[in-house]
C-alpha cells in the first residue's frame, strides 16, 4: 500500500513485532527516557504540599510513558517511587506490587550487584515492615547491606536510612542489641551528611523507644530523657534548611516528643510544619 506521496512506508512492508507493537521484528525499539530529576523534584514538591493523590497520578503518568519509551531505568526508579508511596498511603496491595515489579526490573537490567539495588532491597523492605512482614523485610535489608557496604560509590545518607529503617525492623523482631548497634552506626554515619542532624534527631527517638523497650519505662527514664533532649537540639539546628523535608520530620517527631511528655516541644514541631505547609 502507498501513502499519499506515491511511495511505501516501512510499516507498508515490514513484519510488526507482534499484534500489539509497531516495531518490526527484529529491531530494537528506541529508548526514549523519561526526565528522571523532573519527576523527582515534582514529587517532592507533591509530598511537600501533601497532595498524595497529586502525586499518585504523577507517578502512574510517567510510569506509563516509560513503559511506552522502552525505558526500564525510568520504570525502576518509579516503581521505587511508587512503593514508598503506597506505603504513605497505606496501600498494601500497591506497595507489593511495585516491589514486585521493581524487583523484576532489577534482574532484567542486571542491577542486583550496583547502588541501586541497594536501594530498591532497602525501600522495599522498609514497606514490608510497615505491612509487618519482618521476616522478609529483614531478608532484603540484609541484601541491601551487602550492595552498600561493598560499593564505594554508596552514598553515606543511604547507609544511615538503611541502619535506622533495618534497626526498626529488628526490634520488631526483639532482636533489639542488633538494632541498638545499627542504630549507633547510623549516628556515626550520619555524621558525615550535610543537614544529616534530621536523621540523627530521628535515630535519637528511635533509641528512646528501644530502651523503653529493653529496659522498661521506669529504668529507661534518664536514658530516654537524654535521647530526647539531643533530638531536640538536633531538630533546632539553624543551618538545617527550614522546607518541605523538615516539615515532614517535624511532623514525624511530634507524636514521640508527645508520648514521652515533650508537650511544648510536640506543639512546637506540629506548628512548624503547619507554617512551612503553608508558605509553601
Amino acid at each position: 500500500m502507498k501513502d499519499d506521496k506515491g511511495y511505501l512506508t516501512p510499516e507498508d512492508y515490514a513484519e510488526p513485532r507482534c499484534l500489539l507493537c509497531d516495531e518490526p521484528y527484529g529491531v530494537t525499539p528506541e529508548v526514549k527516557s523519561v526526565p528522571q530529576q523532573r519527576i523527582i523534584q515534582k514529587m517532592n514538591d507533591y509530598m511537600s504540599r501533601r497532595d498524595y493523590a497529586g502525586a499518585e497520578r504523577h507517578l502512574k503518568y510517567w510510569l506509563e510513558e516509560a513503559k511506552l519509551g522502552f525505558d526500564k531505568r525510568g520504570e525502576l526508579l518509579i516503581h521505587n517511587e511508587l512503593v514508598g508511596h503506597f506505603r504513605k498511603t497505606s496501600n498494601k496491595e500497591g506497595a507489593f506490587e511495585s516491589a514486585k515489579e521493581a524487583l523484576r526490573l532489577l534482574k532484567e537490567l542486571d542491577f542486583e550487584e550496583n547502588v541501586s539495588a541497594g536501594t530498591t532491597y532497602t525501600n522495599i523492605a522498609t514497606a514490608y515492615n510497615a505491612f509487618d512482614e519482618n521476616e522478609k523485610s529483614i531478608e532484603l535489608f540484609k541484601k541491601a547491606k551487602a550492595v552498600y557496604e561493598s560499593n564505594k560509590r554508596t552514598a553515606p545518607e543511604l547507609l544511615g536510612g538503611l541502619y535506622n529503617n533495618m534497626a526498626l525492623t529488628y526490634t520488631a523482631l526483639e532482636k533489639y542489641d542488633e538494632a541498638f548497634k545499627l542504630y549507633e552506626k547510623a549516628l556515626k554515619v550520619m555524621e558525615n551528611v550535610q543537614n544529616g542532624e534530621l536523621e540523627q534527631a530521628i535515630t535519637y527517638l528511635n533509641m528512646a523507644d528501644l530502651k523503653e523497650v529493653m529496659l522498661g519505662s521506669e529504668e529507661a527514664e534518664s536514658i530516654v530523657f537524654d535521647y530526647l533532649d539531643k533530638a531536640q537540639e538536633l531538630l533546632e539546628t539553624p543551618s538545617v534548611p527550614r522546607d518541605g523535608y523538615y516539615a515532614f520530620v517535624c511532623e514525624k517527631c511530634a507524636p514521640s516528643f508527645e508520648y514521652y511528655g515533650y508537650f511544648l516541644v510536640a506543639n512546637n514541631l506540629k506548628k512548624t510544619a503547619e507554617e512551612i505547609y503553608e508558605r509553601d
